[in-house]
């Protein structure tokens, strides 16, 4: 059974919703997922896991949030070699470039990306959180 991780940071409730259709997707395939906020989880921890899934709002200028979860995962980049890795997050405004330079930063560092990153404007929708479940369910 794959043991699955969901790390997220939430300021609305956005992100957390689609934190939590991307372990129902992990689930329905037979995983173990545990949910972390950022604050819970570690670099120390990505061992324990076959794969993790982050998730993140923009912020400011287009950026991960900066207190709780860019410098948890600066932290977690050096173990993404060859490690299941999936990004996840909502927006209010631009066009996505803060998720396109995470996907960069991570298969820079050597992580293994089987799904394209998920991200949605504002309150995730039906559209949305079908397609966090089918994020959840590909990194099985």
């Amino acid at each position: 059974m794959s043991k699955i991780a969901v790390v997220f940071w939430s300021g609305t409730g956005n992100t957390e919703s689609m934190a939590n259709a991307v372990a129902d997707g992990a689930v329905s395939k037979g995983a173990e997922v545990k949910l972390f906020a950022a604050s819970e989880f570690s670099a120390d921890m990505m061992d324990e896991f076959d794969a993790v899934a982050f998730g993140c709002p923009a912020m400011g200028a287009e950026e991960l949030e900066d207190s709780e979860f860019a410098p948890m995962f600066e932290a977690c980049v050096p173990k993404l070699k060859d490690k299941k890795i999936a990004l996840f997050g909502s927006y209010g405004w631009g066009d996505g470039e803060w998720m396109r330079t995470w996907e960069e930063n991570c298969r820079n560092a050597g992580a293994f990306m089987p799904v394209e990153p998920v991200i949605v404007n504002d309150a995730p929708d039906d559209e949305g959180l079908n397609a966090c479940r089918a994020l959840g369910a590909a990194i099985v």
